[in-house]
């Protein structure tokens, strides 16, 4: 589209650009740039055009924008789908997935109205407050190996959102990234088997990063356990944080599962999960321990009130925290 072509180039431009130049570089007519400008206006972007120095973007909405977004040259987004609303990403992704979609499609939606956490639960979306994302994956590994992906996109997660703030985030085992004790970001692996095999056919990686939220918009429920970047003083536009998390998850599909050594320190570091009680939450009772380490496989010791010792994977059970939300 011409618009997305108009925007990449102002968007890369210091200072003006002429609309001869515009035409010239894109290919199209004069009319065809004055027309993407003005569609851009109507859409929010802020366009100072002069008639002897051209066209220069001052600020932009909070949109995302599938052209800005692709990553060419990448594995991980390089195709990707902008959506209004959808039920959600992740069912989006995994429809797509039986369509025989690209490793690395991403999907966003600037609103979810059947958003997902969890053990279905169900997760908050609401329109243009957050970056709900998800990617499509075919690692080829074991399915044991499979589950360990939640916890090395919490690692991911955490490293693209101090990419464009000043915030260092917290992992709460298994998939919350949380800072101050409260939750930031939500993370859900779905998988898909063959029918005849059962072997792995796709995976779909979603998170839902509550990005421009205030404490009026989580409501008594929440906003008790929930964060936003806007409450922790960093103004971000998802287009940057979006960019930044392909960016790592990129990196992650093409370490997984090699370079496990250098994620799995790095969870540790950051899981404040360890050395403090919690609830095992089982489907049919609930017990209490104390969480101790994270094992080579991402799965959490825990010692029981006597004494022994039990390996937690995530599968199997949730874990509150006795004190609070961790």
């Amino acid at each position: 589209m011409v618009r997305d072509a108009v925007l990449a180039a102002l968007r890369t431009t210091q200072g003006e650009m002429s609309g001869e130049e515009l035409s010239r570089r894109l290919g199209v007519s004069r009319a065809a740039i004055w027309k993407a400008v003005n569609t851009l206006r109507k859409d929010g972007y802020d366009i100072r055009g002069q008639s002897s120095r051209g066209y220069q973007l001052i600020s932009c909405p909070d949109l995302l924008n599938a052209e800005e977004l692709r990553q060419p040259g990448r594995v991980v987004g390089c195709e990707v789908l902008c959506l209004d609303s959808i039920d959600s990403t992740n069912d989006e992704c995994k429809r797509l997935a039986m369509s025989e979609a690209p490793v690395g499609l991403a999907v966003t939606a600037d609103a979810q109205i059947g958003g997902k956490g969890r053990r279905g639960r169900s997760f908050q979306s609401l329109a243009g407050k957050g970056l709900y994302l998800s990617v499509l994956l075919r690692p080829q590994v074991p399915l044991e190996t499979v589950s360990q992906l939640t916890a090395w996109t919490a690692v991911a997660v955490c490293r693209a959102i101090e990419q464009v703030s000043d915030i260092h985030p917290d992992i709460k085992w298994p998939n919350d990234v949380l800072v101050d004790g409260k939750k930031l970001c939500g993370i859900l692996t779905e998988l898909g088997l063959e029918a005849e095999t059962g072997a792995l056919s796709y995976v779909v990686v979603g998170m839902g990063t509550n990005v421009s939220q205030t404490r009026q918009d989580f409501g008594p429920e929440l906003e008790n356990i929930a964060t936003s970047l806007s409450i922790l003083g960093a103004h971000v536009q998802r287009r940057d944080l979006a960019q930044a998390l392909l960016r790592e998850l990129d990196n992650m599909n093409a370490a997984f599962p090699q370079d496990r050594e250098g994620y799995l320190a790095e969870y540790r570091r950051r899981c404040v999960t360890l050395n403090k009680p919690v609830r095992l939450m089982e489907p049919d009772r609930e017990r209490t321990a104390t969480a101790l380490d994270i094992e080579d496989d991402f799965s959490l010791r825990v010692r029981l009130p006597d004494g022994r010792e039990e390996m937690i994977s995530s599968g199997e059970v949730s874990v509150r925290g006795l004190l609070g939300y961790i």
